[in-house]
């Protein structure tokens, strides 16, 4: 039985990704850079270090990683708190408030740096449902690692086949199966040219996996 939801932050709980590319982008041009669409699509899900190591590694530049994430950082935080398009994405807000309601513990685990994690629960008011946060960013492996879920399902308390994972990325949803986890992708209409065909379940609006509906899916 369905004891606790594993969720994804960008792209599941709050489309941050249009202000991510374009900070991402404004980096790119401080540093001189062009980095294409389809390079770019394989950083999805992956945290911020691990990108700017790429980055490093194929640009051959002489900025380190770690100046590569402050400058892409500063970005961010500018748009964060200038642009007016980031809201929480349709229905995810009613059903956190469903989970919590029958009592089902919620953990975060998000590939976001903690800071960033932490802005978007301060603005929407999230922390009251969750039990704990989780930032790939502190840890050893990004997503498609598993690691991140792995913790997730220890800090919540539970088993793994009593947990679910709400991802709506490649590398997410192959990080939840890898740790044994069953996996929900949400076709998030931000998301795109994502695979989810290794999903236990796909979805396209939150309603589908009210507790009412998915509680008996999980044996």
């Amino acid at each position: 039985m369905l004891k606790a939801v594993l969720f994804d932050m960008d792209g599941v709980i709050v489309d941050t990704e249009p202000l991510h590319y374009k900070a991402y982008h404004q980096m790119f041009d401080e540093v001189s850079i062009h980095v294409n669409e389809d390079l770019y699509k394989t950083f999805t899900g992956k945290s911020t270090l691990e990108i700017c190591i790429t980055l490093c590694e194929q640009f051959q530049l002489t900025q380190s990683p770690e100046e590569l994430v402050a400058i892409k950082r500063k970005h961010f935080e500018y748009l964060f708190h200038n642009d007016t398009d980031l809201q929480l994405l349709d229905g995810v807000l009613e059903l956190i408030k469903n989970y919590h309601k029958h009592q089902i513990t919620l953990v975060l685990a998000s590939s976001a740096s903690m800071p960033n994690i932490n802005r978007i629960f301060k603005r929407f008011d999230l922390d009251q449902y969750f039990k704990t946060k989780l930032s790939g960013a502190d840890l050893k492996a990004s997503k498609p690692h598993p690691e991140i879920f792995i913790k997730a399902a220890e800090t919540s308390g539970f088993e793994k086949h009593e947990c679910i994972v709400i991802e709506d990325s490649t590398n997410g949803i192959e990080a939840a199966k890898a740790a044994g986890i069953f996996c929900v992708g949400f076709k998030s209409p931000h998301s795109i040219n994502q695979d989810y065909s290794k999903a236990d379940k796909v979805i396209g609006t939150f309603s589908e996996i009210h507790y009412e509906l998915i509680h008996q899916v999980i044996k």
